[in-house]
């Protein structure tokens, strides 16, 4: 990690020359990735409504946190989205609502607890933070907290892969081959919990989702495979992150939103290479 800091710090360029630059910049070379793999699996599963939950959901969390005088209402945020993305998973299965009714009504909920809670003696604005991201104050310990993740969701996208993917394209088919379809779709959907509530607080939960599905969908409108799908949706998100860090510095505007717009353009751009 030294290294990459003395790379960066070479660089010609005024915004290089910062150390919190350096530290986001780096935040977005592991986000980029870590959101790419997620993404893929997660359009592929139909599974876009369900990370926009789990990020509105945090908010339940940070009550709790704060409740509990916890100074860093993390654990609390993880523990929550945890337990809502099993919930979301078991009434998928047993309930006979659709998986987007059962979406809704639990986003509702946790959305409005979190507001209730957070929202009591006026307190609400001491978490906006957590509402539009602060990529730029990210420390040492939360990139490493990051390379720690993308470790951990690279090994489960290596190892489950396959049975995922499957899983996603017929679901009756893969039970019917002995996949564990449900005991799949509920361990993905914990990971996905993890990686959205852990990079919350440094892109902001109003457009984490976006940032996780823009790059991937952009990527799929262009592959011609699932390899290229993938290389694609990591590209253009490594791209639209970096650009953004940039154009938030010099034109001071919130980092997570600036890299959704420009994760925005490039979807629009590969539009052009959906029609050809």
């Amino acid at each position: 990690m030294t290294l990459c800091y003395h790379i960066i710090a070479y660089l010609p360029l005024e915004w290089a020359q910062f150390t919190f630059m350096q530290n986001a910049l780096l935040a977005v070379l592991l986000i980029a990735p870590l959101f790419a793999l997620i993404g893929c699996l997660v359009i592929s599963n139909q599974m876009a409504f369900f990370s926009d939950a789990i990020g509105h959901a945090a908010l339940t969390g940070i009550a709790i946190g704060a409740l509990a005088g916890l100074a860093d209402p993390l654990w609390t945020m993880l523990a929550f989205a945890t337990v809502l993305a099993i919930l979301v998973s078991v009434l998928r299965r047993y309930s006979s609502a659709s998986t987007d009714t059962i979406i809704a009504l639990m986003m509702a909920f946790a959305v409005a607890l979190g507001v209730v809670l957070l929202s009591r003696g006026g307190g609400f604005a001491r978490y906006s933070r957590y509402l539009i991201g602060d990529l730029l104050t990210i420390t040492p310990f939360e990139i490493l907290r990051l390379v720690l993740l993308l470790v951990l969701v690279a090994g489960v996208w290596l190892t489950f892969f396959n049975p995922l993917f499957f899983a996603c394209l017929n679901r009756s088919l893969a039970k019917a081959r002995g996949f564990p379809v449900w005991r799949l779709e509920t361990f993905f959907a914990v990971i996905v919990a993890l990686a959205v509530t852990i990079t919350i607080p440094l892109v902001g939960l109003l457009v984490i989702n976006a940032l996780l599905i823009v790059p991937a969908a952009a990527s799929r409108n262009m592959a011609r495979n699932m390899a290229a799908y993938v290389l694609g949706a990591v590209v253009i998100s490594a791209l639209a992150g970096v650009l953004g860090l940039i154009t938030s510095f010099y034109w001071g505007t919130a980092t997570g939103a600036t890299i959704v717009l420009w994760a925005m353009l490039f979807f629009i751009l590969s539009l052009a290479f959906r029609r050809r």
